[in-house]
């Protein structure tokens, strides 16, 4: 089996975000610390997973971004995945998932995936629509949210469980190939090896630029970007039960609600 896993850096969650409000771009601290998207982590996992079931299985792992982006794909190297595709973008503060996941299908069309998987979305940008735009620009069958996976070599099928509202989960067989979005908490993400960790410094990955690729219109423009509005400030009542519920009279007469 030969399974791709698509990984995407992200900056940590505590790093400074400013607007500009000459054109509102987003403006990241360029000091800021980057890690893999904390859902592409189960992804990976999973991968190496179904590896260790079926030994035959090879893993590679593609991510798309600037140089510093090669760093998530040593950390999947570490992991277990076996080769790693560096397809080099230019730093952008919005690309538009269907670019994405148009330049992935690019070059994995004639790579023969049996597999491909991607963690249910970034926390970046919290979109979750690289993983089913792929499905369906390669014409594969996709399920999204996937707690269990299980795959079925006979019936050329994977089966999966993916969670749905209410705690419920959906069952569904798919026929491969296929494509896979992983929701977090479905394994434990081990830590990198070391000697996987230098296979992937030894060994390095196969860096493609995205500018040699087919253009490709993003269909879709960040017009403009804002802060959260503030909700108006919330009310302590200080004070034993009858002061509070004093306090709470006055102010509800004061706004003439009674």
């Amino acid at each position: 089996m030969k399974i791709l896993v698509c990984i995407k850096q992200v900056p940590d969650s505590e790093t400074r975000v400013e607007i500009d409000a000459r054109d509102g771009r987003i403006r990241i601290d360029q000091e800021a610390k980057h890690w893999m998207n904390h859902a592409d982590e189960f992804a990976v996992e999973e991968a190496v997973r179904i590896k260790e079931t079926l030994p035959d299985t090879v893993i590679d792992v593609l991510t798309v971004g600037p140089e510093r982006a090669a760093q998530v794909l040593e950390r999947a190297m570490g992991m277990g995945a076996n080769q790693a595709f560096h397809l080099l973008a230019p730093e952008a503060d919005y690309r538009s998932p269907f670019v994405t996941a148009s330049w992935i299908g690019a070059v994995a069309a004639d790579r023969g995936y049996d597999l491909i998987l991607a963690g249910v979305m970034a926390q970046d940008d919290m979109q979750a629509q690289v993983g089913p735009i792929l499905a369906e620009l390669l014409g594969r069958p996709c399920a999204t949210s996937v707690i269990f996976v299980e795959i079925r070599p006979e019936q050329g099928a994977v089966y999966v469980e993916r969670e749905v509202e209410g705690g419920r989960r959906h069952m569904l067989e798919l026929d491969l190939p296929a494509v896979l979005t992983i929701q977090t908490g479905i394994n434990k993400p081990r830590y990198p090896t070391l000697s996987n960790l230098l296979r992937a410094k030894k060994q390095k990955a196969t860096v493609l630029d995205a500018s040699t690729l087919p253009p490709v219109s993003g269909r879709e423009r960040l017009v403009a970007a804002d802060y959260p509005r503030r909700s108006r400030a919330g009310q302590f009542l200080e004070g034993d039960r009858a002061e509070k519920a004093d306090h709470l009279l006055r102010i509800l007469r004061e706004k003439a609600f009674l």
